[in-house]
């Protein structure tokens, strides 16, 4: 008989850790505005449109432009492919009442990951006049890391706000 250490006997309740609960989660992940079939399709267009720009210059005897562009259509094809294979990066923040804990996954698969103690962490904002908040860095006793590069500004902001009042509720309870 195997036990499952998240099973509990018969006629039992499970309770809840509060320190454990989350205050706060957030899955950051690098917008793209163009999903798969809308690649398929520009692809397709392009396909298109350098087929249709070569043709009056292989008939006049000038075929070598054909060859650049398809060069130009194949860069565009690794373009979008390096775009595509950097989507699968992501951050994830999660706070407890007794952890923070900040991951980081590249487009590789190489993992980060920060635990710090949230009585001890803040919440660093860089902005600009001009361009709004910039930078977020969560800063604990000496160590940064750089939280939210994906978003946009407004994002950032929005982010900021949600992740410093619950950062608050950890602090203070």
């Amino acid at each position: 008989m195997t036990s499952d250490k998240h099973s509990l006997p018969q006629g039992t309740e499970a309770v809840r850790d509060p320190a454990a609960e989350p205050l706060f989660r957030a899955l950051i992940t690098p917008h793209r505005s163009l999903g798969q079939n809308a690649f398929r399709l520009v692809m397709t267009l392009m396909c298109v449109a350098t087929f249709v720009s070569s043709v009056p210059f292989m008939l006049a005897g000038a075929w070598p432009v054909a060859g650049f562009f398809g060069l130009d259509l194949l860069a565009i094809y690794l373009a979008f492919r390096v775009n595509f294979r950097r989507a699968r990066s992501f951050e994830e923040v999660f706070l407890t009442r007794i952890e923070l804990l900040l991951r980081k996954v590249s487009h590789r698969g190489d993992r980060r990951e920060w635990r710090f103690n949230p009585a001890w962490t803040r919440l660093e904002r860089v902005s600009d006049e001009d361009f709004g908040l910039q930078r977020l860095t969560v800063v604990s006793r000496g160590e940064s890391v750089s939280v939210g590069n994906a978003l946009s500004a407004s994002e950032k902001a929005d982010f900021a706000d949600a992740f410093s009042a619950a950062l608050a509720v950890a602090k203070h309870g």
